[in-house]
């Protein structure tokens, strides 16, 4: 898979992730509606290579960074309740390939959470590069991909009446990546 083929003005090389122009996200159901938040504090590269399946890519995420917006909500997902901050203050992911499915791109790679690593496939866009003011240059990703909090030991819900639980099992992680050419 031709690099210049499926992403024209990407060059081979390192790029790194540029956090005050990027987003990691995720959103997870609450009762009857979605609950967004955001990580603040992450880094992380990708090492383009000329054969777009050799491609790799490694980030790491402060989980003290959580933010929902709600002080009380976010004290309580980093309690041991949870996230666990004191004992896993970082995620990790590190990609193990690329691939192609029907047209859409993949980003295979294990997802470290509280210390349990799992395997996670992220659908991938490539949204370009261009020439930023001060001539370096940039390229853009956006990946989204599902997972089960519990895969990770993330167990804290609240049963409701019924067969019904404060939490949704399913965590939707999106990210919004701008990588600096180095």
């Amino acid at each position: 898979m031709s690099i210049a083929t499926v992403a024209p003005g990407l060059t081979a090389g390192t790029w790194n992730i540029d956090p005050a122009h990027s987003e990691v996200a995720f959103v997870i159901r609450h009762l009857m509606t979605k609950v967004r938040g955001i990580f603040t504090e992450f880094e992380g590269s990708i090492e383009i290579a000329d054969d777009l399946v050799s491609s790799k890519a490694k980030a790491e995420i402060k989980v003290e960074s959580l933010t929902t917006r709600h002080a009380d909500r976010d004290a309580h997902v980093r309690s041991s309740d949870v996230l666990d901050i004191a004992n896993h203050p970082v995620m990790t992911f590190e990609s193990t390939g690329v691939r192609e499915e029907d047209g859409q791109y993949y980003l295979d790679g294990a997802l470290t959470i509280k210390d349990v690593t799992r395997p996670v496939s992220l659908e991938v866009e490539f949204n370009g590069v261009s020439e930023d003011p001060w001539g370096g240059f940039r390229a853009g990703f956006s990946a989204e991909t599902t997972i089960n909090r519990k895969d990770w030991g993330i167990e804290f819900n609240v049963p409701l009446k019924g067969e019904g639980a404060l939490l949704s099992d399913k965590v939707v992680l999106q990210l919004e990546i701008q990588a600096v050419r180095a």
